[in-house]
């Protein structure tokens, strides 16, 4: 599919489950892809549930951003906190738990997960069910470029930190710049530790 193709695809998968879930949110990073994931939601349903998963450990640069992003988009929107465990993984159990919380009343969400971003996501699916919690995934064929492609073309704003050199962003502690062009986005993530390129588990794990 070519660019186009690949959104249309995405806004006729978004309005499918909409009808086909009305128990249905949006989960959100407000990273770059969850920034395109919601553009595209909110032009279908404008007053979807939105959650975010946040951690102690996150960049101020990304508190403050949300902050701004909620206000702007006058979204319906519940942020969930949870503490990292020092000593242990980056995320992990922690976030998992607190996102069978979010989701415990929702019988579908809405992922900003691609296919490219790097080895562990190659081979997740449009529809995901998962001990029937089912997640959707419209932005999966998605490339790096398509993503920054849509940004622009919408005007839409990104984390500030992707101005110091992210090219995959979450925490202060599982982040890094250090990513070479030819590498996939997630080589940033959890670097120099044996989870390198890893997952936080909630795309990994049963949330229901």
């Amino acid at each position: 599919m070519n660019y186009l193709q690949k959104v249309d695809a995405a806004r006729q998968l978004i309005s499918e489950s909409i009808r086909k879930y009305p128990k249905i949110c949006l989960g959100s990073s407000f990273g770059k892809d969850s920034m395109v994931l919601m553009h595209l939601v909110l032009s279908v349903f404008p007053d979807i549930p939105v959650f975010a998963l946040l951690s102690d450990t996150e960049f101020p640069e990304t508190y403050e951003f949300i902050r701004t992003t909620v206000i702007d988009y006058h979204l319906n929107y519940t942020e969930y906190l949870y503490k990292q465990r020092q000593g242990e993984k980056c995320c992990g159990p922690p976030k998992v738990e607190m996102a069978k919380i979010a989701l415990k009343n929702f019988d579908a969400w809405f992922s900003g997960v691609r296919k490219t971003e790097g080895i562990t996501r190659v081979n997740f699916q449009y529809i995901e069910n998962k001990n029937g919690l089912v997640k959707i995934n419209p932005i999966l064929d998605f490339t790096e470029v398509d993503i920054w492609r849509y940004l622009a073309l919408y005007q839409i704003p990104i984390n500030p930190m992707y101005k110091k050199g992210y090219r995959s962003l979450s925490c202060s502690r599982c982040s890094s710049p250090e990513v070479d062009e030819k590498e996939t986005e997630r080589e940033g993530r959890w670097k120099g530790t044996p989870d390198h390129r890893g997952e936080c588990g909630i795309h990994t794990h049963p949330l229901k």
